[in-house]
């Protein structure tokens, strides 16, 4: 078991020191790393106020975004009539991309020209640098909001030619689209490419995002054209609108659109079947394709937002709550294994290895699954390692006390080790059962942080039956071999020797006393 322990060991750090970045430190959460917030204010057509499913459901989708993406450590809370997102580090852009409605449309295209004011190439990088620590817009009173919406759908969803040509000649690309969650699909729209390079005029929808098969949604890299590009199948309906549609419109323009911004506008140069695949491509980066193929894989917002700054979260309090914790659970640590060395002796000195190597195989454990499933390192998840390694001392406490009894009625130290393991073990299992039932119960129930703490307990508590099992018995089981081991002298066991010879002798007394009446 010792040796299996060991394979385990060896194994965890090779892993650590040998794959993925070969970083040995853990991911840390908001509350030690820092990170970005950006608040969402829920846009309605009308100005009034959303209603709390509609911001359930919308906390609900990015979190599952969030899930999807690994954006691990986030949180994502309904303040009143807003969200609050925060990330890690310090990209705001992410912190909004991931509050984007992202109501996707396929719209089929009556024209198109390049936008009046689009940048020329090589020109949009350095403005686009900052975006993240300027406002995204102003925030608008709920009636002026509501007005500029009715006004810019009047212009740019207009059912007059007149009208939609006006529109198409004097549209201005700009970052944010008042329309952006807010247009309506049974009207045409004049809108903008997501690079602002374009301007189009396009016909009422004909397929919604809804109608995407979610689980086809993949994104990757298209080796024979170069480029990165979101795969998916139209389901149901929506399958053969799609292979109509390409049908009867080869040598014509179909646009995505994803919150009124076209994404991609292919042109049709055969029919697609129905229940075949489609691709969204474009000068698309890795980031750009996972987000996107993201947002179509867990749907639509029932809200359009309106981001706010991006602002920087600092993690000065978690740093100094953090290193006030580690001084605090340092000097307990300390204080145990001192007691233990004292009060056990050899014991004490097998329980202090146990605990070495119990809190290096956690602290592995958290650098593997940062890396691997993103788990998060905050201070939730501190305190329950903490307890949790609390608790193996506890185990150990419980078999030395067993060990002690037995000594107690006389047996020898490798008799005592076998059966007060016996009897120890039993009472451990149901104990860190018990700890495990909680924890798994509480992490089912519980959301943020809780969860971490819930999780980080359950881990621990099985890295105690682990430890105790593969580690503390089989060192005293190999201790009782030894003969200086085994002295009790030596191992501290002295005086529970002691006190086993004069239970021994009182016993002798009366049966001497008897015989010698005889």
């Amino acid at each position: 078991m010792l040796s299996a322990f060991g394979v385990l060991f060896v194994l965890c750090y090779t892993l650590i020191l040998f794959t993925g970045d070969r970083g040995a430190t853990p991911r840390l959460g908001v509350d030690l790393q820092g990170g970005t917030r950006v608040v969402l204010t829920a846009i309605t057509p009308d100005g009034s106020r959303p209603s709390e499913d509609a911001l359930r459901q919308a906390q609900q989708i990015i979190s599952t975004r969030i899930d999807g993406l690994g954006v691990a450590g986030s949180e994502v809370i309904v303040d009143g009539d807003n969200l609050v997102i925060t990330v890690p580090g310090q990209d705001g852009a992410q912190a909004r991309t991931l509050g984007e409605t992202a109501r996707m449309f396929v719209r089929p295209v009556i024209g198109s020209q390049p936008a009046p004011d689009a940048p020329a190439e090589g020109e949009d990088d350095e403005g686009a640098a900052d975006d993240d620590s300027e406002p995204v817009s102003e925030v608008l009173d709920p009636d002026e909001l509501a007005a500029q919406i009715s006004e810019a759908r009047d212009l740019r969803q207009s059912d007059d030619p007149a009208v939609q040509e006006e529109a198409l000649t004097s549209h201005e690309c700009a970052p944010t689209d008042i329309l952006a969650g807010n247009d309506l699909p049974d009207r045409p729209l004049v809108t903008c490419s997501n690079d602002g390079a374009m301007v189009y005029l396009l016909g009422p929808v004909f397929i919604e995002g809804e109608d995407i098969d979610s689980g086809s949604v993949s994104d990757g890299y298209n080796q024979q054209q170069a480029r990165w590009e979101v795969s998916f199948r139209f389901g149901g309906d929506a399958g053969r609108d799609w292979a109509t549609f390409t049908r009867e419109n080869v040598g014509q323009q179909a646009a995505f659109v994803l919150d009124t911004a076209v994404v991609s506008a292919p042109v049709i140069r055969e029919p697609t079947p129905a229940g075949s695949a489609t691709s969204i491509s474009g000068n698309f980066t890795q980031d750009e394709v996972r987000d996107l193929a993201n947002q179509l894989r867990y749907g639509a917002l029932p809200l359009s937002f309106d981001s706010s700054q991006a602002v920087t979260v600092s993690a000065t309090l978690g740093l100094a709550s953090l290193e006030a914790g580690l001084i605090a659970g340092g000097i307990a640590m300390v204080a145990v294994l001192l007691y233990s060395l004292l009060y056990y002796r050899l014991l004490g000195v097998v329980a202090a290895f146990s605990l070495t190597l119990a809190g290096m195989i956690v602290y592995g454990i958290l650098v593997l699954l940062g890396r691997y499933v993103n788990f998060t390192l905050d201070l939730a998840a501190i305190a329950g390692f903490i307890i949790g390694i609390g608790m193996t001392a506890d185990s150990f406490i419980v078999f030395f006390e067993r060990i002690k009894d037995e000594m107690r009625e006389g047996r020898s130290f490798r008799s005592a080790v076998e059966r007060g393991w016996q009897r120890a073990r039993r009472t451990i299992l149901t104990g860190n059962a018990v700890s495990f039932i909680a924890a798994a119960i509480l992490y089912a129930l519980a959301v943020g942080q809780v969860k971490g703490f819930a999780f980080a307990l359950g881990l621990v508590t099985i890295l105690d039956l682990v430890v105790v099992f593969m580690v503390t018995y089989p060192i005293l089981a190999l201790a009782t071999k030894s003969k200086l081991l085994s002295n009790p002298r030596f191992n501290g066991l002295g005086a529970i020797t002691q006190v086993a010879r004069e239970r021994a002798a009182l016993a002798e007394a009366p049966s001497a006393s008897k015989e010698a009446q005889q």
